[in-house]
């Protein structure tokens, strides 16, 4: 016992998700000797959810599995496919199959998606193991509202500036090391897509605040937001950086991806009928996350592509490269730091 509170007192040392959901299985399958142990979760919209691995140990190895970042959702199996844990959510309590070993217990979170943690042993699961487990997992999700609560807008719920940078440096590794990955082909590498930063601003948001009044200014976020989350995929992170200014980092396997997401959202965000101000706008503005790029560098360039989105009608989404290679904006020197590149 004294050895499982040491690595759970590990366990709350940790602010990234995905290691977080890495140490619970380790610290469960090292504890509890489990053949299989995995976090899955659902994803897409209700009528068509599928299971996402986040994070899974299984009998012999050592290295944590999870779906791969940007996973098509046709490839991932679908919510029925696995009725137990169907039912763990439904009844939002263990559920143990007869004759596997196999136990499901429910995770849920106020920002994360619903999902399960599920064991198997040799053996059926006895109750004292299960109250244990599910114990532990209070405090796993106790732990996580923390971490929503210093993470999340208050309001929308949507992640906030201060999570962004570590994000956004997890990008930019994951890029230079699937590139360092393949010194013999670096245009195939090249040809997986990269990551994009866009920024989008709902357009004459004062108009609204001044004739509607603040609550109903709030309300238009609140509900931008979940046109937001409706719109992107699970595994875009997304962002409100204060007042009516919104923030995405996503990862698109083809250029053309990322224009048509934001595409989409303009278009819904136009289509929406919002209480009282019935009809909104935004503009959007986003340029390709470079190597060695910085925050700031990708932050001024999507900031220009928004505003000349905002000079030039509004409405629409402009991308920071197009618009320099149609000579609309000039190109400027690359700068890293305070250094400037010739």
């Amino acid at each position: 016992m004294p050895q499982i509170v040491e690595q759970l007192a590990d366990l709350t040392a940790l602010r990234d998700r995905d290691s977080l959901d890495t140490a619970l299985v380790e610290t469960l399958r090292e504890f509890l000797h489990l053949e299989d142990i995995a976090i899955y979760r659902l994803i897409s919209p209700v009528n068509n959810q599928h299971w996402l691995t986040c994070a899974r140990l299984q009998n012999g190895t050592n290295k944590v599995q999870s779906n791969p970042e940007g996973s098509e959702l046709d490839e991932l199996p679908r919510d029925s496919d696995y009725p137990h844990r169907q039912q763990a959510l439904n009844n939002q309590e263990p559920v143990i199959a007869e004759n596997s070993g196999i136990c499901v217990f429910p995770l849920s979170s106020r920002s994360a998606a619903q999902g399960v943690l599920e064991l198997e042993s040799n053996e059926t699961m006895s109750s004292e193991t299960v109250l244990l487990v599910s114990a532990v997992l209070r405090l796993y999700q106790n732990f996580q509202g923390l971490l929503d609560y210093g993470e999340r807008d208050a309001l929308t719920e949507l992640l906030n500036r201060k999570t962004f940078d570590g994000a956004f440096l997890k990008a930019t590794t994951n890029r230079i090391e699937a590139i360092e990955s393949d010194t013999d082909d670096r245009r195939h590498v090249l040809s997986g897509g990269g990551y994009w930063l866009a920024m989008l601003d709902i357009d004459h948001f004062k108009r609204v605040n001044d004739n509607f009044g603040h609550l109903i200014g709030d309300e238009v976020l609140l509900l931008l937001a979940r046109l937001m989350r409706s719109t992107f995929r699970f595994h875009d992170q997304l962002y409100r950086f204060g007042g009516e200014e919104f923030v995405v980092l996503m990862h698109c396997s083809q250029n053309g991806q990322a224009q048509a997401a934001f595409e989409r959202l303009r278009n819904n965000t136009e289509q929406h009928i919002f209480p009282q101000v019935e009809h909104i706008t935004i503009s959007v503005g986003f340029t390709e996350i470079r190597l060695g790029d910085t925050p700031s560098g990708a932050f001024e360039r999507a900031d220009k592509a928004v505003y000349y989105a905002k000079e030039h009608g509004r409405n629409q989404v402009c991308n920071y490269e197009t618009l320099i290679a149609e000579g609309k904006l000039a190109a400027e020197s690359a700068n890293i730091g305070d250094i400037e590149l010739f």
